[in-house]
């Protein structure tokens, strides 16, 4: 479906929805209901069904003074959908992006994972998981992974947008909390069992999944206990085309002087000037990821209530995301190899297009290569809190949380062999399409047509982890002044803590015991059905020979042969990845909230300031002089954040919010090392350094919305925001030879890497910031007013534009810039839902569209940026409830099979394109 079709869709369904309440606008009056009204029947509701849970979480939305949207459960120990992620998506300026098909982070008005924070059951946390490379790799940044966790552990999911004094600091897009059931949230003993069958029509598994809820409580209603545990396995295949960029003709080395374009001399060809150079792609290859995972949850809540004004909950959480990675895979690696690779290589004919590129092209001498890599991955993730709410005679209270949570990640096995076959003549692209036709001109089927070769192959062996610990402590007191105000005052502490860890291979990775053709054939296996429903082009290939890396460890002895032990801090390339970084945060708070409406002004809301310190030390390895040293950075700075939300009941049924706030959001982990990282992998060389001394991203931001809530479950709201930018954090990448970063030359020893090569060298730096402005039209209509079976339709929609012009460093003296969107930003982001349900039957599908956002800039190797493309997926659901107690579920995810296309440059030149196929679930639910 086209951008322009979802956009046109889109605002069909407001539009529809818009005349739907018009002809019933003279009955609002009479459904309307008042929102102290509401608020009070909305706690006599058990949730059952989609249309109650939406009815549910606007009434969450209605009552609060900032700008809040939710998301319920639609019944006992079952969410709307099966990922956290893919729920938040309905909520107007939330985006996601998606891993392997499934939802892993999310943007909140185009400010992604980095500015926003998570909490759970009241506590900040950060999950974190690791990924395939196109796909960002390991998370060590800030962002939450809400991939871990199984949706039917959460009751309920908010999104806050707007700032208040009582909520920590952190975010500038949005602060998401998740909460548990409890026990208290139900009236009596109740036990749910759900099992489920999922199918990857790519993958062509099917695979489990299971979950089950038990609460029960005692008869005088002082104690509670709450059980429940998810358990999933997915099965999936994720595979396409992986180009690794583009480059310019004349970078590493440019092509062999016997080149020959049409109409071209060579040194256009090897033009060493990316602002006239021709580009070609950098490793032009395909790839393919299989995927198994297990997901296992468990979530324990226990209550107390000794007398009516006490209230003591614990809650415990743990998940644990366990799996497995394949990867094979197939390069023309000689593109980016500098010496005996791209300067070897002979261009017989190529065409150029109007943007520079080199889009098709017969060469000679071309290095190929294929791969085979293996991952174990696993994260644990458990989380611990008390909460005390304490009500001390008739006006004050005292809430308090004490808590601690930990994400433990945790790849123990990585592992990759290479196979190599130099210069192989008669390589041929076309990337007229957007999917390559890539022809090797050898049989690479064959393993007669490769080599494992010392110098050349690599084993690389990077076993690596990540650390992230929160310890919070929080209270606060509440005096009830008068009916019309209440004043708060608290304080809260954080500790984070981060450690990250790597090994690599002492020797080298290509550093191998070179094998004859005899020993190397048995060691190889064919991988084979590659490109199923990518529309493959005739030539590129659906297989080629991989290494078999059981057979490899075995004959070569890797786990006990001393040419491939690894080292962490003793290695040149590994001793970046040691990364610790503590810091601890105080904030203190203080706020009036008010409601004026018996006074005769329609008028709520609340004003506060709050304080915050941050203690940070940061450690790494760095170069001193001849020698790498541990160093130790520390720092402290403070904040003065005030904010204000103001709710004007017009009448019952509209109000008007505005709200304004300054806001931070610190630099991300990785960022604040005060070491450095080499990499040297394949064809790829790279250094990379942190700023301990980077400054928080600043915001001052203000909010406006107008929301119409004309009968039970609908409401139509128009929402406009700008955050002034005073600060932001960019990666500066610039190419530099390594003979110029004051480097010892010993860090290159046993890589395929000399001193005159050229590095992309990066590090965070802050830039000047910018102004990010943008709207909402939220739409939710249930269509109750309708006569007959129309009644039982509904629809939601919403619509997000955000604008940014973010001032961009293109050089480390700061004396270029270039103005760009923010990173993660989608300029448009639309959702929509189209639903029928009755009490014993339910079908509803759903559209989300993000457009296209950058993930860097600037680019590098003269690429103005680099981004994703925009994407549109569409789920839908179906159940029938056989009786009260049991319910079958159809659900199908990604029914489209979206592309994951990824570019670079404002060309949009090709860097990766695959797919992971449609996911479907059959679900049986019994419920006591």
């Amino acid at each position: 479906m086209s951008r322009t079709r979802i956009r046109k869709c889109t605002l069909a369904l407001s539009s529809a929805a818009f005349a739907l309440s018009a002809a019933h606008a003279q009955t609002a009056d009479e459904l309307a209901v008042p929102i102290a009204q509401d608020a009070e029947a909305a706690q006599d509701i058990v949730v059952t069904g989609f249309r109650e849970s939406l009815t549910s979480a606007l009434n969450v939305k209605r009552r609060e003074t900032a700008a809040v949207d939710a998301i319920k459960a639609e019944d006992i120990a079952e969410f709307p959908d099966l990922n956290l992620a893919e729920s938040l998506q309905r909520i107007p300026g939330v985006a996601i992006s998606r891993v392997n098909g499934e939802g892993r982070n999310i943007s909140v008005r185009g400010l992604g994972p980095e500015y926003s924070r998570v909490r759970i059951n009241g506590m900040e946390a950060i999950g974190t998981t690791g990924g395939t490379d196109n796909s960002g790799g390991v998370n060590r940044g800030r962002g939450f992974d809400f991939n871990i966790f199984s949706s039917d552990l959460f009751n309920s999911l908010t999104v806050r947008k707007t700032a208040t004094a009582d909520v920590e600091e952190g975010s500038l897009g949005g602060t998401v909390d998740l909460q548990i059931a409890r026990p208290f949230d139900y009236r009596e003993p109740t036990a749910v069992i759900s099992a489920s069958v999922s199918y990857n029509d790519l993958a062509q598994k099917a695979t489990p999944r299971f979950s089950t809820l038990l609460s029960t409580q005692n008869d005088a209603g002082t104690f509670g206990a709450l059980l429940s545990i998810a358990y999933e396995r997915r099965r999936l295949i994720e595979e396409g085309a992986n180009i690794t960029r583009w480059t310019y003709g004349g970078f590493n080395g440019g092509f062999n002087p016997a080149s020959t374009i049409a109409g071209k001399t060579i040194a256009q060809i090897n033009d060493t000037n990316p602002a006239t150079a021709l580009f070609h792609p950098r490793i032009p290859g395909l790839v393919s990821y299989d995927i198994d995972q297990q997901r296992l949850g468990a979530a324990l809540a226990l209550q107390f209530r000794p007398s009516e004004s006490t209230l003591v909950s614990i809650d415990g959480l743990y998940s644990r995301l366990d799996g497995t990675r394949k990867e094979a895979q197939f390069q023309a690696i000689g593109f980016s190899r500098s010496g005996t690779g791209k300067p070897q290589t002979i261009i017989r004919s190529g065409t150029v297009d109007s943007n520079n590129n080199i889009i098709s092209g017969t060469f000679d001498a071309v290095d190929l290569r294929v791969q085979s890599r293996y991952d174990e991955l696993k994260t644990d993730f458990y989380q611990i809190t008390g909460t005390l709410d304490q009500k001390i005679g008739e006006s004050l209270k005292f809430g308090a949380i004490v808590g601690y949570s930990n994400s433990s990640f945790r790849n123990p096995v990585q592992t990759t062999v290479t196979l190599d076959a130099a210069n192989t003549n008669g390589f041929f692209y076309d990337f007229s399409t957007r999917f390559p036709t890539i022809r090797p001109g050898v049989d690479i089927a064959n393993p007669a047509s490769f080599a494992f070769t010392n110098g050349t192959s690599e084993v690389r062996i990077r076993p690596q982890t990540v650390d992230n610990s929160f310890t919070n402590a929080k209270g606060f007191l509440e005096w009830t002044a008068s009916d019309a105000v209440k004043f708060k005052v608290g304080g809260d502490w954080r500790r984070f803590e981060y450690d990250s860890t790597e090994r690599r291979r002492l020797q080298g990775e290509t550093v191998v015991t070179t094998l004859t053709a005899a020993q190397l054939a048995p060691l190889t296996s064919q991988f084979t059905g590659f490109g199923r429903g990518l529309n493959v082009p005739s030539g590129t290939p659906t297989g080629w020979v991989v290494p078999n890396l059981d057979a490899f460890a075995s004959f070569l002895t890797i786990p006990s042969n001393p040419t491939y032990a690894t080292g962490g801090v003793e290695n040149a390339t590994a001793r970046g990845s040691y990364v610790t970084v503590r810091e601890d945060d105080l904030g203190i708070w203080g706020m009036a909230e008010f409601n004026l409406a018996d006074a005769g002004v329609p008028i709520r809301g609340d004003i506060g300031v709050r304080y915050v310190k941050t203690d940070q030390v940061s450690t790494g390895y760095a170069s001193q002089g001849a020698s790498v040293n541990l160093v130790t950075a520390e720092r402290s700075y403070d904040r003065w954040l005030p904010s204000a939300n103001l709710v004007f009941d017009v009448t019952d049924t509209l109000l008007v919010r505005l709200a304004a706030a300054k806001t931070i959001a610190r630099a991300g982990i990785g960022s604040l090392t005060p070491g450095g990282n080499l990499n040297v992998s394949g064809g790829n060389r790279t250094f990379s350094s942190g700023n301990p001394d980077l400054v928080p991203t600043e915001s001052t931001n203000l909010d406006a919305s107008v929301e119409w809530y004309p009968t039970r479950g609908a409401i139509y709201a128009v929402s406009a925001f700008q955050k002034d930018i005073g600060t932001f954090v960019q990666t500066l990448s610039t190419s530099v030879p390594f003979a110029s970063l004051g480097l010892p030359a010993s860090l290159l020893t046993g890589t395929t890497a000399s001193p005159t090569d050229v590095f992309i060298v990066s590090q965070p730096v802050n830039s000047k910031g910018g102004l990010l402005r943008g709207f909402e039209v939220n739409v939710q209509q249930p269509f109750t007013f309708l006569p007959g079976v129309l009644s039982n339709f509904g629809v939601l929609a919403n619509y997000t534009y955000v604008d940014s012009d973010i001032e961009y460093l293109t050089s480390a003296s700061g004396a270029t810039t270039v103005t760009a969107p923010l990173l993660g930003l989608s300029k448009h982001a639309a959702n929509a839902t189209l639903y029928f349900e009755t009490k014993k039957f339910s079908i509803r599908g759903s559209v989300a569209y993000r457009s296209s956002y950058l993930t860097a800039v600037p680019g590098t190797e003269g690429n103005a940026y680099n981004g994703t493309n925009g994407t549109t997926n569409i789920d839908a659901q179906i159940s029938y409830n056989i009786t009260d107690k049991v319910k079958l579920s159809l659900e199908g995810i990604n029914l489209t099979d979206e592309l994951n296309d990824q570019f670079v440059d404002e060309t949009n030149r090709l860097n990766v394109l695959t797919h992971s196929g449609r996911q479907f679930v059959l679900s049986a639910r019994v419920a006591f």
